[in-house]
């Protein structure tokens, strides 16, 4: 895959101790991206993408490679999905798995010394151990913390160095001992990673010794003094780790306490591209290359790396990588890891910035860097002006400009995020003007980047002041629309910038000023083409190259073309019924300029359709055409089309890009398949054609990578049917549905920039895996997975977050408009009960309202008389003192005979008791008695309590309070999603239209129509906004009949019209012609009425078929075609019974048929008696409607019935022209007919045809001619010769026995015309091909002709006395084929086989020479002679060849000739052809070479004179190898 893919690959995951690796071959870089390891070649100067490893479900955590030697390829990683892997990385597969956590694992490690070793641990704290050539496995907990890296010593195999995130390390032996071996404690934050010292022992250096001092005295002394050199060296090794606390610290194991700490210094930031609105958190990845025993590497704040030199005494012990300018990462640092390559030694690095890079560890130096994209690729343009420049639009809220050419570095890619803060998913680049560069987002914004200038990596770029309230899809430079220039004098920009978002709007933006006003295009097609009715949602937007003609994609599947500058509707394309997702006009600068009239357009159906507009365009006439007759069919995708590109380089040649997870190219004008490409894991979201490379096309895919690939080196053609699509949806389905994890997230950090979730590698975060998992299934009309979102008018929605207050008691007001978008129902805690010993207490109503009181007066008679005593003296104080309450302490019930300050306190203390027994009903009454119900209704709300009774009781607070209330209340109903109520309780005060509002957001439609009709004025707006958003919901779920009476409710009758006819099947099309009849729309109604009938036909129901066109008298051409295709069908079907049962017998009328008249006789019998064609008006009317119909030429792929419909329209014609007697354009309609079956490849059907009209031949024709009218005159020769060569072959075929014996020996069926194809196609028409002369059918014929023409010789001698009278008549048959042998139109054909040939040579040419170029760039090495060899022999073998000898001779002559000679020989054949008459080439002729050498097989029928002249043609045109081979045996 390598070698013929260029990849720009998914972003490596953030936040893990450990998720790239190298390879210990230094080959191969592996990095863990989502749920996917990306391998990369390193083993070049520059790198290469070498593939994936796919098979985990969700994102991967670790990764490691087996450093152990001989086993260089096997690598381990560990994800989220709870397994852990092993994969054979050379050859891309999975050897094992296994899943032994019970939680997210969050460290792996491959053991450096046991082959067969994986350490690996997770959150909880719980290390396994997996030994995979035995599939044993032991499990450790050494600390019930959670683990965030591990590492296996390079020395000892037992020990595993573990990091916690609470900044403890513990070193552990997993041998049989399972003992821990210390704890080292120093750092106070997570620890991020572990680096065993790479050489072993622990020597002390003297900068070691004076740090010793530092350490402070806690950190646990050396037991007995000094330790002696020897012991300390002997065993033992230092183990350095990286924290959050900002230190590194360097420990020793023999001693188990850190010997030196090293303090990360504060970085001056140069530059890049981070937001300073964000707290970044740091990461500290620490990395000991092999062989350095003094020096390592580390992460530090920004993305700078750090060598640090241990051995060098004072504060500064560290080295900057990276000493120029943009060398370092401009953001934090995850993982590091080197490699050993050569000479040198390299490290590698991946980064927050999306960039992985390669250092060189000799000169600090930065080798390469390598891109990564962390989002969707929705987007991908190339320059017009800047060749090869790439803009790539990404999820990741970042647009990429890849220049593609450059070649010292081919991944040369500068990256522009400022001002995006939403993912980019549209880009356009300005036609002429150099790094101009429009985007636009998912939020809705547009704006236009430089990205040329120097300064430009710094520049903001250009917002438009007007937002899209959905997702932007697409932009579009085009000429300006007269709205942008109204109004204002002076000059105007030559291209303004048009932008089609998911609300359904077009907006036009003047980009020299971006601040004022875009304009909505559909003002100014409605004003130009004068229309009321609602205009379709845009979702495609679409300029032909020289700015004359716009075409625009919608929600309902139409396509319209407008023309430039007043945007007059010229046509609308009735091919899709979905919405529509890509439009692509032809490019101009071809040799056929009548190709760029071409569209092709693609929607969420799967099937590419493409439209010649040449006719449309020229026609010039007043009101708009409505097509619904492709020009080109493409057919092949399973699933929805997201983008088109057409090929610069080639003419009518398309590329699509698909959600089957394919990229299809496709040769329009043959409507072949011609290479489809499956490197990509998910769906397909853009595609263009390289700008340079013919050979080469770029594709963006949801598996977040933008691929390079090559047409010549895929191996499949067509896109992937049945079992393979569904692998391929399995592959995509692997990917990883986002789950809101409780993860290693950093605290402090605002969601300005794209590090919010940190869990996927950046931003895609939930709204993107709504793309992800909605968009598998798509709804009808959604583009790029429309979200469904609430109406953007809507401002407000309610706090999900019930711990605060949702609302704000300060003043009784409400925000307007009150609407809830349809919220979670809130879990709300129920009230806390204090647990009471007396469980009855709560069951039973307490029989009082102040239980508490009551129950203080029934105590003891000692403590009634207490409570007489204490009362008096209250009362006694009183004098002195106003407030008694103080006194009663806590005989609060004695309050019920003293003042009201005491009552309260009562009231209070009851209240109290009332709430935590569960009974907020008496205390809400308590509070009622007291006279403070605001702060119940407060309260209540608060806790989302309110009730029925309390609303019911609020206005005794006031009215401003009862609002208040009620609209808490209703905010409360709608939390626990009673909607219905909620806008009953709005309606109460007066809020009909907020209670509408409510009722539509929630999908309430029908009460939301009743209230608003009962309520509100007739004529208010709101009524047909709520008809028309029903009618689009009821639309999009399929309710198709329930939407058109919205729309009727609405006073839209075209609107319900169309939406009927959406479904598309007999019954829905007939009820929607005769709503549009009763509406007066006329025209649609027959459009409609005539699809029916089509589709009626198809069932052949012509009785019903009829019914409906009788309706229009504009139909009344319709009807005599159909009428004409119902005898005709009948005829046929009487001339060759069928045996097979059809499933739906044909429903036929019941005329009476005069039998003995001829075929148009009885035709115009039956149109004058049944259809009532009696005036000549009626019949010149009928005639220039169906003139001004043209039907596409009819090719093998056409549908038969099809086929015989549009030669009832010939043959109506015909008819007409018959009846009033215009025999010129009579013959000119039949030939029409018949030709149109022999180019639909129906051989069998063009004979039937010319039997059922022509049964005595076309003399009786001729001689009715004008035969001054040349035109004439010559499509009778050409019809003559037609049926001439349908009796030739039926003569061939009904010969006497024994000649059939040979034909049977020798016939390929192929050259048989009743087959489906014919292989005899060239007609003169000019469009003959090599491919469609008589080819290796005839000449096998031949060649087994020969062989059995030995074998039956004595028979047929013995036969031969077979009846003269049969001879006779056969022979007087032939020699009416006479008119075949034309000398002229044989040298005609002839000279256009030989400009077909040259053609051919040439194409094979420019291919063979591609093919060498691509050669020579793959490998440099001798394969190329090699492979040219056998390219050559490739085709040489291609072409048929007797023997050998012929081969070498051919070689011999074909080898020597030149381009030059080549054109001069193109050239001259061209000149012949000119110089024939043009009356030859207007109508078609069977290929006379053909006819003559089916009349030499004829044998001893043929007449001599007749033979002779077939041998004389075959030697004077037969200069083609094909037929000198097939009259090879006549002319010996």
């Amino acid at each position: 895959m390598a070698a013929a893919v260029r990849v720009l690959p998914a972003s490596p995951n953030w936040y893990n101790s450990r998720c790239s690796d190298a390879s210990s071959d230094g080959r191969l870089f592996g990095f863990a991206a989502r749920h996917r390891v990306c391998l990369l070649d390193v083993s070049a100067a520059t790198p290469a993408y070498y593939g994936e490893l796919l098979g985990h479900t969700d994102r991967i955590t670790g990764f490691a490679f087996c450093q152990c030697p001989g086993q260089s390829s096997l690598c381990a990683s560990s994800s989220d999905d709870g397994s852990v892997r092993i994969w054979d990385a050379r050859a891309l597969t999975a050897l094992a798995e296994y899943s032994l956590h019970q939680n997210a694992i969050s460290a792996l490690h491959w053991s450096p010394l046991v082959k067969d070793l994986i350490v690996s641990g997770d959150e909880k704290g719980v290390i396994v151990c997996y030994w995979h050539n035995r599939s044993d496995s032991q499990q450790f907990f050494p600390e019930p913390r959670t683990i965030f890296c591990l590492t296996c010593s390079p020395h000892h195999e037992n020990l595993v160095a573990v990091g916690y995130k609470d900044g403890m390390v513990v070193i552990i032996d997993i041998s049989r001992k399972r003992e821990i071996l210390h704890r080292l404690r120093g750092h106070e934050d997570e620890i991020h990673c572990l680096a065993w010292c790479p050489v072993p022992g622990e020597e002390r250096l003297p900068a070691w010794q004076d740090e010793l001092q530092v350490v402070p005295s806690g950190e646990g002394k050396v037991p007995n003094g000094e330790l002696t050199q020897d012991s300390t060296t002997k065993k033992g090794c230092y183990l350095a780790s990286g924290s959050k606390d900002q230190t590194i610290r360097i420990w020793s194991c023999t001693r188990g306490r850190s010997v030196m700490i090293l303090k990360l210094p504060p970085m001056k930031r140069r530059g890049g591209a981070i937001d300073p609105a964000v707290k970044e958190r740091i990461w500290l990845t620490v990395h000991w290359p092999p062989g350095h025993s003094t020096e390592i590497v580390s992460s530090c704040f920004g993305g700078e790396l750090l060598l640090w030199d241990l051995t060098q005494s004072g504060k500064r012990k560290w080295t900057l990588l990276g000493s120029s300018e943009g060398q370092n990462h401009s953001r934090i640092v995850f993982n590091l890891s080197s490699v050993k390559h050569q000479d040198k030694e390299l490290l590698f690095s991946i980064s927050m910035d999306r960039d992985v890079k390669c250092w060189d560890l000799s000169t600090l130096d930065c080798s390469w860097t390598m891109p990564s994209l962390g989002g969707f690729v929705y987007s991908l343009a190339f320059s017009p002006v800047d060749t090869g420049c790439l803009a790539i639009g990404v999820g990741d809220s970042m647009i990429r400009v890849w220049n593609t050419l450059s070649m010292n570095n081919i991944y040369d890619i500068k990256t522009f995020w400022q001002s995006i803060k939403s993912k980019v998913t549209a880009l356009s680049w300005h036609p002429t003007k150099e790094g101009c560069l429009a985007f636009g987002t998912d939020d809705g914004k547009v704006g236009i980047y430089d990205t040329f200038s120097s300064s430009a990596k710094n520049k903001p770029p250009q917002i438009s002041s007007t937002y899209h309230k959905k997702t932007v899809y697409t932009l579009a430079w085009g000429p300006p629309t007269p709205s942008l220039s109204s109004g204002e004098e002076g000059e105007e920009p030559s291209a303004t910038l048009y932008s089609c978002a998911g609300e359904g709007i077009v907006f036009q933006h003047n980009p020299w000023k971006l601040n004022g006003e875009a304009n909505d295009i559909n003002k100014v097609i409605r004003d130009t083409n004068s229309i009321k009715h609602k205009l379709p949602a845009r979702t495609e937007i679409s300029w032909k190259p020289d700015g004359r003609l716009l075409a625009l994609g919608n929600e309902d599947g139409s396509i319209e073309i407008f023309q430039a500058p007043n945007l007059k509707l010229l046509c609308t394309i009735q091919q899709h019924h979905k919405l529509i997702n890509a439009i692509r006009w032809h490019h101009e600068h071809g040799s056929q300029p009548e190709l760029s009239y071409l569209i092709a357009s693609g929607s969420v159906n799967a099937t590419i359709y493409v439209h010649n507009l040449k006719s449309v365009i020229e026609s010039a006439s007043e009101s708009p055409l409505t097509i619904t007759e492709p020009f080109r069919t493409l057919a092949g995708h399973t699933a929805k089309i997201t983008s088109l590109s057409w090929s610069p380089h080639h003419e009518g040649r398309l590329v699509s890009a698909c959600y089957d997870g394919t990229a299809q190219v496709w040769d329009v004008m043959k409507e072949e398949p011609l290479c489809n490409y499956r490197g990509h894991q998910g769906r397909l979201l853009s595609v263009q054609w390289s700008p340079v490379d013919s050979d080469s096309i770029y594709t963006g895919a949801d598996d977040f990578s933008v691929h390079k690939w090559q047409i010549s080196k895929q191996e499949h053609t067509r896109p992937p049917q049945g079992k393979k699509s569904i692998e391929l949806e399995k592959k995509r389905s692997m990917q990883p549905k986002v789950k809101a994890k409780k993860k290693k997230k950093p605290t402090g950090k605002s969601p300005a920039k794209q590090d919010l979730s940190d869990v996927m590698n950046g931003d895609e975060s939930v709204k993107e895996m709504l793309l992800e998992e909605n968009g598998v299934s798509d709804h009808e009309g959604e583009k790029e997975a429309r979200e469904a979102e609430l109406p953007a008018e809507v401002p407000m929605t309610v706090s999900k977050d019930t711990s605060s207050s949702a609302y704000d008691y300060s003043s009784f007001s409400l925000p307007k408009p009150f609407v809830t978008q349809k919220a979670t129902p809130v879990k709300k805690d129920p009230p806390k009960e204090k647990p009471t010993s007396d469980a009855s207490l709560k069951k039973r109503k307490p029989r009082s309202i102040l239980p508490f009181s009551t129950l203080m007066d029934h105590r003891s008679k000692d403590e009634l008389h207490q409570d007489c005593l204490r009362l008096a003296t209250c009362l006694k104080t009183k004098d002195n003192n106003d407030d008694v309450s103080s006194d009663l302490k806590d005989r609060i019930h004695l309050g019920l005979f003293t003042d009201r300050a005491s009552v309260h306190k009562m009231i209070d203390m009851e209240g109290k008791h009332h709430l935590e027994n569960g009974h907020p009903e008496l205390f809400q009454q308590l509070m009622l008695w007291k006279g403070d119900m605001k702060g119940v209704l407060q309260a209540a709300a608060e806790r989302g309590e309110l009730t029925d009774q309390l609303v019911a009781i609020s206005p005794m607070v006031g009215y401003q309070a009862w609002v208040w209330t009620v609209e808490a209340f209703a905010k409360q109903l709608c939390f626990q999603e009673q909607y219905v109520k909620a806008a009953s309780h709005l309606l109460s005060i007066h809020k009909v239209y907020e209670a509408v509002d409510l009722l539509k957001v929630n999908n309430f439609y029908r009460e939301a129509i009743v209230i608003a009709k009962a309520r509100l004025r007739p004529e208010d707006p709101i009524l047909k906004d709520l008809y028309n958003s029903w009618a689009a919901l009821l639309e999009k779920d399929g309710h198709y009949s329930m939407a058109a009476k919205c729309y009727l409710g609405a006073s839209s009758p075209y609107d319900a019209v169309k939406v009927l006819a959406k479904k598309g099947d007999v019954a829905s099309l007939r009820t929607a012609a005769e709503l549009a009849l009763v509406s007066g729309e006329e025209e649609l109604s027959a459009t409609l009425s005539f699809r029916c009938a089509q589709d009626m036909l198809l069932s052949r129901n012509w009785v019903g078929a009829q019914e409906v066109l009788q309706q229009h008298k504009t139909l009344f051409g319709q009807r005599l075609v159909f009428c004409l295709n119902e005898l005709l069908c009948k005829c046929l079907s009487e001339r060759n019974p069928c045996d097979r049962k059809s499933p739906v017998p044909p429903c036929y009328h019941s005329w009476e048929l005069n039998r003995e008249a001829s075929f148009f006789d009885m035709v115009t019998e039956v149109w004058q008696k049944v259809l009532g064609m009696d005036t000549t008006e009626q019949i010149t009317s009928a005639c220039e409607q169906l003139h001004s119909i043209e039907h596409p030429p009819s090719t093998s792929n056409t549908h038969p019935k099809q086929v015989l419909f549009h030669i009832s329209h010939d043959l109506t014609l015909a008819a007409l022209s018959y009846h009033t007697a215009t025999w010129n354009e009579a013959v000119k309609s039949i030939l029409g007919a018949v030709t149109r079956s022999y180019d639909a490849g129906n051989f069998t059907l063009m004979q039937e045809i010319c039997s059922i009209i022509l049964p005595e031949g076309c003399d009786n024709l001729r001689h009715k001619l004008d035969s001054t009218n040349s035109q004439s005159m010559d499509a009778c020769r050409s019809l003559e010769g037609f049926v001439a060569y349908g009796l030739l072959y039926d003569l061939w075929w009904n010969l006497s026995n024994d000649s059939l014996v040979i034909q049977k020996a020798g016939l390929d069926p192929v050259l048989c015309p009743s087959e489906q194809t014919v292989p005899e196609k060239s007609c003169i028409s000019g469009h003959s091909s090599p491919e469609e002369t008589p080819d290796q059918t005839v000449v096998e014929t031949d060649e087994n002709l020969q062989n059995t023409t030995e074998v039956h010789r004595c028979e047929t001698e013995s036969d031969s006395k077979t009846s003269s009278v049969d001879l006779v008549d056969i022979q007087s048959k032939l020699n009416g084929c006479k008119v075949l042998l034309s000398e002229e139109i044989a040298a005609l054909q002839n000279t256009q086989r030989d400009i077909a040939e040259v053609q051919q040579i040439l194409a094979d040419m420019i291919c063979q020479h591609q093919q060498q170029r691509n050669n020579l760039q793959e490998n440099t090495n001798g394969n190329t002679q090699e492979s040219n060899l056998q390219q050559s022999s490739e085709t040489e073998s291609d072409k048929p060849c007797s023997d050998s000898t012929q081969l070498n001779c051919k070689d011999e002559v074909k080898q020597p000739i030149t381009l030059p000679e080549l054109t001069k020989q193109l050239l001259k054949a061209k000149q012949k052809l000119a110089e024939f008459p043009d009356n030859l080439k207007v109508f078609p002729f069977p290929d006379v070479l053909e006819c003559c050498l089916v009349l030499l097989h004829t044998g001893s029928q043929c007449p001599p004179e007749l033979r002779v002249q077939a041998l004389d043609f075959l030697r004077k045109h037969g200069t083609a190898d094909i037929y000198k081979k097939a009259t090879r045996r006549f002319l010996t």
